[in-house]
Order: structure tokens, then sequence, then C-alpha cells
């Protein structure tokens, strides 16, 4: 799928006329304090904060082959954001699947979760986990022999 970077490109262009703006008026500590904010939140959407999405299909094959778990995630859920922090580099070896991507993944997560967007869910041997621990998550990979 492809990855966009339209949402941290908007964040950056703005952050960058916001801190400009607050630089000529006088603040330059407000100006980075501004730009600095900006470019956080360019990170959290970016690519760069989560591995490459596959699609719903795809990561369920690949699942039923490595054991591995399936992430259903989001950009900007801050959430998705802390379990992939979290796992530091164990991350890659999860199967992640951006929501916002792939209609056939938003409805099992919606199917699992009341009718809820609700991420990340993390689905382990075919059974669901709405918001698990980091932890919890890191264990799983372990038994899966990742």
């Amino acid at each position: 799928m492809k990855r966009t970077w339209a949402w941290p490109a908007v964040y950056l262009l703005g952050g960058a006329a916001v801190a400009t703006a607050r630089f000529l008026d006088g603040s330059p500590v407000g100006a980075v304090v501004t730009l600095l904010l900006f470019l956080l939140l360019a990170a959290v959407f970016s690519p760069l904060a989560f591995p490459m999405s596959v699609g719903a299909a795809e990561a369920r094959r690949r699942s039923a082959a490595d054991g591995r778990p399936v992430v259903y995630w989001r950009p900007g859920c801050t959430y998705c954001l802390r379990l992939r922090l979290r796992l530091v580099g164990r991350a890659r070896r999860l199967h992640w699947v951006n929501i916002w991507r792939d209609p056939e993944a938003a409805e099992a997560v919606r199917a699992v979760n009341d009718g809820n967007e609700t991420v990340p869910t993390v689905v382990v041997g075919g059974r669901p986990h709405t918001n698990p621990a980091p932890a919890w998550v890191r264990r799983q990979l372990s038994a899966a022999g990742s």
C-alpha cells in the first residue's frame, strides 16, 4: 500500500508558517516551541512512526503462516503510538494494518469493538484484544517464536 506523507507535510508547512509569524512578532522562544510541537505532530502522523502496513487479508495470511500477531491501527492514535514505541525493535515483527487505508480492516475492527473503530486492536491466534498492554504484546511475540 502507498504510504502517505500528506498530513506530515501539512503539519510541517503549517508549523513553519506559525513559527515564522511568532518569530516576526518578537517571540523566538514561542517560535521554537511551536515548531517543535508541529514537528512532533508530523512525526506521529508520518509513516516513519509505524512499520509498513499491509492489507487485512495479507496480514491474516501472514499471521496464519508465522503465528505473529496482527495489529490494527490508525495514524495519530496515541495508544497505537504508545504500543509502537514500547515495542521498540520488536514492532517490525508484527503485521500492521492501517484501518484508514483498508475498509475491510476497519470493518473487522468495528465487528469486534461494538461498532467502534477502537485501536490498537491486536489479533492473536484469531482472537482480538483491544488496546492491550505493550508488555502483553511482547510476550505474544516471544510465544510466537519471533
